[in-house]
């Protein structure tokens, strides 16, 4: 839509949260247009972050991980389509299938998300060596950890760790390698990352921080049976997971004539260089208003919130994306829950009660709240994300006062207790 008209059709690449979320909320907002919601997947738009947690362990199945019914797409005449988009013609207004189809868009929307990044050593594509990104991912892992003894998880990122900690609950003993000092180190302060090392040792898992691999061994018959690392230790392994981040997948959108700079590059709006195409989610690295700096977030909560910008804006709604990112991961019964963003923090502010394992770590830059983790604290999760939302105005010596809390700040019941301001003596 360049004129204000709504487009004749959308094509969406992309089944995921993002690219569902984008098809569903064109139809609650009365767009009547052809929708077509290509996936790579012979599957129905599902949830991600169940896969490492609940249906790694069995306790649901994958009808349980649905998004919508397949009955949902028919009603709300949005055609699935399963295949993989071999071009974008720009020019045209067309994509192409690796199976011959073509699909013509009045507006294109890129969802294409991400991938595992991969481990360029020796043996990495041995069996029993897993990646966790896809329903069909998790399915291998599920099975294979039912029948597994030894599994070492590559990488204490968010993936990494919820896989570590369901491998544990279910029998396997399990080390964890990170070439960083600490677990969730790019994401979490050290308070936090310290606070999920002895939540994993103490369930019996085993730390290796500063340390590489070299290669994965296997057996005769393909089968991983341990892992090398940098310094020569060998560790035994008959299941490993690489949980190393993943990599935008952008390729569509470079031969495309496209921007891509760690993700398809968009403006505040989610269009890409073509007016006619718009990029969301894990892909999209876009300008975030608040700061100033162009970033990629991989979470449920910024695929969403994109989607649903760009179909209010192809239905009449002129914005910007500004919504404060948040995240949250489940660890044996334990919660951590993220809201804001916290790259260049310079101060920190503990709250805590009379429980160890919950807490929260404001985190400030420039005087300014940029951020909260919290730890088996919801409360101060919802508080910080509003707070957040609505600029209220917070400071380290604020945070610091007796009696302080987050939803105190928020409803201006609890204001910190600052010393009395005692009159000049010479007047």
């Amino acid at each position: 839509m360049t004129d204000g008209t709504p487009p004749a059709s959308v094509v969406v690449v992309g089944a995921g949260q993002g690219g569902h979320q984008t098809a569903a909320s064109l139809r609650e907002r009365g767009y009547a247009g052809r929708i077509t919601l290509i996936s790579d997947e012979d599957a129905l738009p599902y949830e991600r972050p169940p896969l490492s947690k609940t249906y790694l362990k069995g306790q649901v199945d994958e009808p349980h991980l649905w998004l919508r019914p397949a009955t949902y797409y028919v009603r709300q005449h949005i055609d699935l389509v399963h295949g993989a988009v071999a071009e974008i013609d720009p020019a045209a207004r067309r994509v192409r299938l690796q199976d011959g189809s073509a699909y013509d868009y009045g507006h294109l929307v890129l969802a294409t998300g991400a991938r595992p990044r991969p481990l360029d050593v020796p043996g990495a594509g041995l069996r029993g060596v897993h990646t966790l990104r896809t329903a069909r991912d998790a399915a291998a892992l599920r099975a294979a950890l039912h029948g597994a003894r030894h599994a070492v998880v590559i990488g204490a990122g968010f993936i990494g760790l919820e896989c570590a900690a369901t491998a544990r609950e279910l029998g396997c003993t399990v080390t964890v390698v990170e070439a960083l000092e600490r677990p969730l180190a790019r994401v979490v302060t050290a308070r936090t990352a310290d606070h999920f090392t002895r939540l994993h040792r103490g369930a019996g898992a085993r730390f290796l921080f500063g340390r590489g691999v070299a290669a994965l061994r296997g057996d005769r018959r393909g089968g991983v049976t341990g892992v090398e690392l940098t310094d020569g230790t060998r560790l035994p392994a008959d299941l490993v997971l690489l949980g190393v981040g993943v990599v935008p997948r952008t390729e569509l959108a470079a031969a495309a004539g496209l921007p891509v700079d760690d993700g398809i590059t968009v403006d505040s709006r989610l269009l890409t260089g073509d007016p006619y195409i718009s990029a969301i989610g894990d892909c999209a690295a876009f300008p975030h208003v608040r700061s100033g700096n162009r970033r990629r977030l991989e979470s449920v909560q910024n695929a969403v919130g994109h989607a649903r910008l760009v179909a209010e804006r192809l239905t009449g709604a002129a914005d910007v994306y500004d919504d404060v990112p948040w995240f949250w991961s489940d660890q044996f019964s334990t919660t951590l829950q993220i809201a804001g963003v916290a790259e260049e923090h310079d101060t920190e502010v503990e709250l805590r009660g009379d429980d160890p394992d919950a807490f929260s770590v404001l985190l400030f830059h420039g005087g300014d709240l940029c951020a909260v983790e919290s730890v088996n604290r919801p409360t101060d999760h919802m508080a910080a994300r509003r707070l957040l939302e609505r600029r209220v105005e917070v400071n380290p010596d604020d945070a610091a006062a007796p009696g302080f809390t987050l939803k105190g700040a928020l409803t201006g019941v609890s204001r910190p207790r600052r010393p009395a301001r005692h009159p000049d003596p010479g007047t």
